[in-house]
């Protein structure tokens, strides 16, 4: 064999060893004849070229394809920011505890309060006007179901406001519980008979504060954490402050201008006490959740149902003197008539201290340690009423009644928090349905009073309060044994 002979069989044997290379490279070869030919189809064709417009048409394509891709990634980004935000939003960590904006919103829950509770509290000044006056031919027992009708709806609507609230609707509530109350208001001093008192003052008066009242606590949480006590305690003072200043406007205006024209000034002073928290209150942030209407299986746990029991029991009987002090010292010729519309201004007054200093005890010892003692001091003191012969007493009974109720009034939010620490994402159902369950209480028991006033007279009437909260005390004492135990040093 010669050279070339030999290399042209090498060449043939890599050839026939490598089959694989050699498809490879007739691909490759007949993949630029291909192109080669359209190339020169397309000089040959200027009709076949792609055209501008294609050109643009893929071109556009492709940038619509990218900016889908860039909205939906920053769709994405936003919903992560949102989430995270509210996350950030409801954490312990970022809640301010302070500051101008934070303690502006006590400051407007302080006003809601005089407007709320404080409005409940001086029912009492318009029974005796009822009863004496304006509506003679009621017996006292349906006057006092106005009332009663009124803090029912309070408690109870605020039970109901409070899911709204964690839609977001604040402002809603807030607008409409105002408008309802200045209404409501106005339209009392045009009323002159049973029915229209009771649309107006019981049903309309009710149902705006009952828009107002939760929403004045559930937004303190979202600034503040461990000052809450005490922003809660210095909003809810305003329930006593509005029950000091709403009667002695009422006493003092009523021989000057009239029922009419002093409804309508209280009316006013309404109108402007809103503007405030209309005006400085401000939600911070949305609860992370919808919150449960009802959480009945609480009531499978004994200390949470002995303890809403207890206090329906004592609520029972916890307002006969702010219903009926004031006609009871006109009646025995306790007091002259001027002092006597005094006295549920002066238990509103010492209820300030009541709603206060208790709570700031209650974070050291306990609320039920709290609770408990004042419960049986109300009940007390209650029955001492039928012993009063003297303005002095009557004066010092209603004093220390006003700071022990007060206790009682204000305790029922801390207990559930309190008892419900393994379970904080239920503290506002609870709470709603243990509002639900108290205002109850306090529609039956004015009335009941009331019938038993007119059958045995004031005795069995202060028997009967009594009776009421003392039971309601044991009960309690039973909350706490099922909760902490027997041991008296526990903090419970």
């Amino acid at each position: 064999m010669g050279v070339a002979d030999i290399d042209t069989a090498s060449r043939s044997s890599e050839i026939t060893v490598s089959p694989s290379y050699s498809e490879k490279q007739s691909r490759a070869v007949s993949s630029n004849n291909s192109m080669r030919s359209q190339t020169d189809v397309g000089r040959e064709d200027p009709s076949m070229r792609p055209g501008k417009e294609t050109e643009k048409r893929v071109e556009e394509n492709d940038e619509a394809g990218s900016s889908d891709e860039e909205e939906g990634e920053q769709g994405a980004r936003n919903d992560m920011e949102r989430v995270a935000s509210r996350r950030s939003g409801n954490s312990i960590s970022t809640v301010p505890n302070g500051g101008l904006t934070a303690w502006l919103q006590v400051f407007g829950a302080f006003f809601l309060f005089i407007n709320s509770w404080g409005i409940i509290n001086t029912y009492g000044a318009y029974q005796t006007y009822y009863e004496t006056e304006l509506l003679t031919d009621s017996t006292p027992s349906a006057i006092s179901w106005v009332g009663s009708i009124q803090a029912f709806l309070l408690l109870m609507v605020g039970a109901l406001s409070g899911p709204i609230y964690d839609a977001g609707y604040f402002r809603h509530l807030l607008l409409g519980g105002s408008f309802l109350l200045v209404f409501g208001t106005m339209m009392l001093s045009l009323c002159t008979q049973y029915w229209q008192v009771l649309l107006a003052q019981a049903i309309c008066i009710g149902t705006g504060t009952g828009m107002l009242f939760v929403p004045s606590v559930a937004i303190l949480s979202s600034y503040f954490t461990t000052r809450i006590a005490t922003a809660v305690g210095l909003a809810a003072s305003g329930s006593s402050i509005g029950g000091l200043i709403y009667p002695i406007v009422f006493q003092e205006l009523l021989p000057k201008l009239g029922f009419p024209w002093t409804v309508r000034v209280i009316g006013f002073l309404i109108l402007v006490t809103l503007l405030v928290p209309i005006l400085v209150m401000r939600v911070r942030v949305l609860p992370s959740s919808k919150r449960q209407l009802l959480d009945l299986a609480a009531f499978k746990i004994p200390a949470y149902a002995l303890d809403v029991f207890g206090f329906f029991v004592g609520f029972i009987g916890l307002y006969m003197p702010f219903f009926y002090a004031q006609i009871y010292a006109l009646d025995h010729r306790l007091t002259s008539p001027d002092l006597a519309f005094y006295l549920l201004a002066i238990m509103n007054s010492t209820s300030t201290f009541g709603r206060i200093l208790p709570n700031f005890l209650a974070d050291r010892i306990g609320p039920f340690n709290v609770v408990i003692p004042c419960a049986f001091a109300s009940g007390i003191l209650c029955f001492c009423f039928a012993a009063v012969t003297s303005s002095a007493g009557m004066i010092i009974v209603m004093a220390f009644y006003g700071f022990f109720s007060g206790t009682f009034v204000s305790m029922p939010p801390t207990l559930i928090m309190h008892l419900s620490q393994d379970a904080r994402s239920k503290i506002g159902t609870r709470l709603g349905q243990n509002f639900a369950c108290l205002s109850v209480g306090i529609l039956i028991g004015t009335p009941i009073g009331g019938a038993i006033l007119e059958r045995s007279g004031y005795t069995h009437v202060w028997a009967f309060g009594g009776s009421m909260i003392l039971a309601g005390g044991c009960i309690l004492v039973s909350a706490r044994v099922a909760f902490k135990g027997w041991g008296l040093m526990v903090k419970a």
